[in-house]
């Protein structure tokens, strides 16, 4: 186990915070000032464990060419969001959440577990120092990305013995600016039952780049993924969880097959949708269902919900030749919701749930 005082420090000598605007950030385009960086070494007669924990200067690391990560794809990552609330104090939503996740991943992937006093204490002291960097602006935060990759340099198809474990702070602005055209893909799959889609894997994302390329070059922003068997039930959409409202229902695909990512904003947007007054429903979803209810007349909402897009609400959706344009000025729900998450986060709203933990 690492206890916190095992953490060593050493800081920047100079601040980049000076030479950026943070009121226009693009996402994931700047690195705060520090990193945490730990290893993990197996295998052998004697396990070592996790050893070589510090937060250090963000810089490159060096990495032999034979690294497995490279070769085998053994990599899993998280994404986690610090805000400021109205007194300039720091908070990180669930990150507790996140470091379940992260775990459930890494045991899918064959890769160690991090434990909690690496994950969450090592996230909230390398905060503490990096603090500066979170925006104080409506809508804005500083984006969390924990990652874990193999790192034996050894060329072979098996499980590494070795690990490197990192975090890095990005402070963002919002994802999705506008509300989104979506194109349901019905020829290729993001899972399939029994694979790694409930995981944060890379492998996932770098699979999808293809057919969402194809989508926007239609003119579209991401692609509504379905099941791989009849290419008939809605899964997620791009790198969010999928929701839709059809009268006073709330609707989002379930994760009992196992290929869909158990999102933290889903699990929160659910709660808040609850209070909001709505019947909740967990179960598979057919994308005709969604064309019939549209076809009726009934008041039909369509918004993803992520990390690092929040809650962004969609107003077009493509099936085959069919187009539901969607007029998210009349939505109740999906604004509402956006709303009272960002209050939440940005201490303007009550946190009934204690999701916000403090830094």
């Amino acid at each position: 186990m690492i206890a916190s005082m095992d953490i060593n420090i050493t800081k920047a000598e100079r601040s980049k915070l000076q030479d950026i605007n943070l009121d226009n950030i693009p996402f994931g385009h700047f690195f705060t000032d520090h990193m945490l960086e730990a290893d993990f070494e197996g295998g052998g007669p004697i396990a070592i464990g996790w050893k070589n924990v510090e937060i250090k200067p963000y810089q490159p690391l060096l990495l032999s060419p034979s690294a497995a990560v490279f070769h085998y794809g053994q990599a899993i990552f998280e994404g986690i969001k610090a805000y400021k609330n109205q007194k300039g104090e720091a908070f990180i939503f669930r990150p507790h959440e996140n470091f379940k996740r992260f775990n459930i991943s890494a045991e899918r992937m064959q890769m160690p577990t991090v434990p909690e006093e690496l994950f969450i204490e090592g996230m909230r002291k390398l905060i503490e120092l990096d603090k500066n960097w979170i925006p104080q602006r409506h809508d804005y935060s500083l984006y969390i990305r924990p990652v874990m990759f193999s790192s034996d340099e050894i060329i072979g198809v098996r499980p590494s013995d070795n690990y490197k474990f990192l975090i890095i702070l990005s402070p963002t602005g919002p994802y999705y600016s506008a509300p989104m055209r979506i194109y349901v893909e019905e020829k290729y799959v993001r899972a399939v039952e029994g694979g790694v889609g409930y995981a944060k894997a890379a492998g996932n994302y770098a699979a999808a780049m293809y057919a969402t390329a194809q989508a926007k070059k239609q003119g579209y922003d991401q692609v509504l993924w379905t099941d791989a068997f009849e290419h008939n039930y809605v899964q997620e959409c791009g790198t969010m969880n999928i929701f839709f409202i059809i009268d006073d229902k709330a609707l989002t695909p379930d994760l009992s097959s196992g290929t869909i990512l158990d999102g933290v904003t889903r699990q929160s947007a659910m709660t808040l949708l609850r209070d909001m007054g709505y019947k909740v429903e967990e179960r598979p979803i057919s994308i005709h269902e969604i064309i019939d209810a549209y076809k009726a007349g009934k008041h039909v909402e369509a918004f993803g919900t992520g990390t690092a897009a929040t809650i962004s609400l969609i107003k077009e959706l493509k099936y085959k030749e069919f187009v539901m344009n969607f007029n998210v000025e009349k939505w109740k729900a999906g604004p509402t919701l956006k709303t009272w998450m960002t209050e939440i986060r940005e201490g303007l709203k009550e946190d009934k749930y204690h999701w916000m933990w403090k830094v």
